[in-house]
Formats: structure tokens, sequence, C-alpha cells
């Protein structure tokens, strides 16, 4: 079924990596990956904390691809950091998927919930601040 729905982007492949928010690991289609690294590559990186951001949101990067038989294998280390231990989710976020543990993904969900009104409120009540792409 997944790849079914990700025919379009499969022969491109796929980058894995850490999430910088959460336990999980995001996974960018190779297009939506060199369209971060243009942003990440304007950054001047002789200021220190531009060098600290790229080094951290690039460490752990893996290149992937979907095996013959459509499988995904997720790198060890990647693996551990998002603390997966045995079922996964793969949740849609927007332009990538976020590959949980199971578990991991509940609970999260559900301390996401607890104030998602006033979340939402905040984030999309503001319609001028969607065309600005600010909260």
């Amino acid at each position: 079924m997944l790849k079914k729905q990700l025919m379009s982007v499969l022969d491109g492949g796929f980058v894995l990596k850490r999430s910088v928010f959460q336990p999980c690991i995001e996974m960018y289609p190779m297009q939506e990956w060199q369209v971060m690294m243009e942003k990440v590559n304007k950054l001047n990186r002789f200021v220190k904390k531009n060098n600290d951001f790229i080094r951290v949101f690039t460490a752990g990067v893996k290149i992937a691809d979907l095996d013959v038989t459509g499988r995904l294998l997720i790198p060890k280390d990647l693996a551990v950091f998002a603390g997966i231990e045995s079922d996964i989710i793969l949740s849609s976020a927007v332009n990538i998927v976020e590959i949980w543990d199971k578990n991991k993904y509940e609970i999260a969900i559900n301390e996401a919930t607890a104030d998602f009104a006033t979340l939402a409120e905040t984030v999309m009540g503001n319609s001028s601040n969607l065309e600005n792409g600010l909260s």
C-alpha cells in the first residue's frame, strides 16, 4: 500500500534523519530533502549557531531506498534514537513522513491533543499569519 501511494517519488529515494522536536525519524522524499538543503546551504557557516545547527540537523542522515518487495530498512542508529521497539506508525507531516514507535506516537498525540484547541487557534486562527507563514 505504501509503495503504491509513494510511486511518484520512489525512484528518487529517501533521506532518513532524526526529528528535531520529537523522538521519531523523518523520511524526506529526495526532492523535498534537496529543497531543505537549499535553505540550509544559505546559512552562513561562519556564524557559530548556524554551523552548530547544520551539524546537529544533518547528524545521522541516511539515504534509503525501498527494496524490491517495497520494504524500507530503518538503520539501527535511527531506530535506537526513535525508540522503535516493534510496531511502527507512519504519520504524514505535510511534505515528509514521520516514522514512530507506536507507543511513543500514541503518547505524543495524547499529550498534544490535551490543548489542541488553543494550539489550533494560535497557529491557524489569524488568516493573515497563514499568508506570511507565521504563527
